[in-house]
């Protein structure tokens, strides 16, 4: 667990340089024991010399109801140690939760990421992702 909350952590710090709303440390983006513990959420963790060195997670949605397939399986929690990257760990992240994902008949795999982040992007166009939409808010 105290791996995975140190994770946690890698992901909003290498995501506070594309959003200055993130509150400051210690934010919090996971309830890690309910990810754990609930049937409809896959969590991975990449070993190495049986050391964690990265993770990520399926969870299984309703889409909205103007979309097929009805179900998803939206995918987070994407971290891989910064001496790790480029390896092809994340690819093997990714092949594990679209097995999972297969096996409970889920058809598509979402994900969300920083329109800036470039490098994110490159990982998961190599995965097999498209983009899709992009979010967009103003200030008030």
């Amino acid at each position: 667990m105290d791996t995975l909350l140190q994770f946690e952590q890698g992901v909003i710090e290498a995501e506070r340089a594309f959003d200055p709303t993130i509150k400051p440390h210690p934010a919090k983006y996971y309830d890690l024991e309910l990810m754990i513990t609930v049937p409809h959420i896959h969590l991975v963790v990449a070993e190495f010399d049986g050391a964690p060195i990265g993770c990520g997670y399926a969870r299984i949605q309703d889409s909205k109801l103007f979309l097929t397939p009805p179900q998803h399986s939206y995918l987070g929690f994407m971290y891989v140690l910064p001496e790790y990257r480029g390896n092809g760990v994340n690819n093997i992240i990714i092949q594990a939760l679209k097995d999972w994902s297969a096996q409970k008949g889920i058809t598509e795999l979402q994900l969300e990421v920083y329109y800036h982040n470039d490098a994110a992007i490159k990982a998961y166009e190599k995965a097999g992702f498209s983009r899709s939409l992009i979010q967009m808010r103003m200030e008030l």
